[in-house]
């Protein structure tokens, strides 16, 4: 029924431009209902990573998507970081990093940043989310058409995956993903770890799924780079980890993963009118 390819962690400044260039003519041989770009496309924001990142984004073929990192930022301008974080970004996207989405009556992906500028802990790099961007992109997802694919895209995981080589520490993020799960959403995509992978999420009703993407940079934590083909039908979803050879791109993991059932029908699906009970709790 669909196809989504998702890309992440492409460092702008540090990318591995073999693989960017083949990634491109992937993209461009493969069918596909959306390009998905989950973050980090520059190494420390500087504005030739943004110019050479738009260039390799504006090359893909329509439909776009792409979320902000932590890496997205102006990274020696602490002025910049604080009162315009995201203003390079958007220049180079030409879309807004909040509130952004897409939507076919077979898919909807709605953005929300887990990327801050700065915040109040040492590590600057883990992510945060607020609770009321979640409600919002909660709402906005319980509208998406009957039967289409809805997913939810952020830099970092919103649910650590055991074993990991690193963690996002997202503030709030368990509570989001509860929201999430209870307004009916199937997929988590994310980046930010550089390995991929794809899990049930155990809360709510256990349907919903998160789904990490490696990287297209040489900035390598034990996986060769890679990206997601995430490919969709009434009864599954599969996801499958593209990785880079040394020459060429060729399947390397494989996920098949149950899709939920309630979203496909009006009478289960969630009422776009009325938040869940988590939602609710969470005002």
């Amino acid at each position: 029924m669909g196809r989504i390819l998702q890309f992440s962690d492409v460092h702008f400044g540090r990318e591995h431009r073999h693989a960017c260039e083949a990634a491109l003519d992937y993209a461009h041989a493969t069918p596909h209902n959306l390009v998905l770009i989950t973050g980090d496309i520059t190494q420390q924001g500087l504005p030739d990573e943004f110019e050479a990142a738009g260039r390799w984004i504006g090359r893909m073929p329509d439909p776009r998507f792409v979320i902000v990192g932590n890496h997205d930022v102006p990274y020696w301008s602490l002025i910049a970081r604080v009162f315009s974080p995201w203003k390079a970004f958007e220049q180079a996207i030409g879309h807004p990093a909040h509130d952004h989405q897409f939507l076919s009556p077979d898919l909807m992906v709605r953005g929300v940043v887990t990327a801050r500028g700065w915040q109040a802990r040492a590590n600057w790099s883990k992510g945060v989310i607020d609770l009321d961007q979640t409600r919002k992109a909660a709402e906005a997802l319980r509208q998406a058409p009957v039967g289409a694919l809805r997913v939810l895209a952020c830099h970092h995981p919103l649910i650590e995956m055991i074993g990991a080589p690193m963690t996002g520490e997202v503030k709030r993020g368990a509570a989001a993903a509860q929201i999430f799960a209870e307004a009916g959403v199937d997929l988590i995509t994310t980046g930010h770890v550089h390995v991929p992978f794809a899990l049930p999420i155990s809360m709510g009703d256990h349907c919903s799924h998160a789904v990490g993407c490696g990287t297209l940079s040489h900035r390598e934590r034990g996986a060769p780079p890679s990206f997601n083909q995430i490919d969709w039908d009434a009864h599954h979803i599969t996801v499958t980890a593209i990785a880079w050879t040394g020459d060429r791109f060729e399947p390397h993991q494989t996920w098949r993963l149950p899709r939920r059932q309630d979203t496909r029908r009006t009478a289960t699906a969630p009422d776009p009118n009325t938040a869940g009970q988590m939602e609710k709790a969470a005002v």
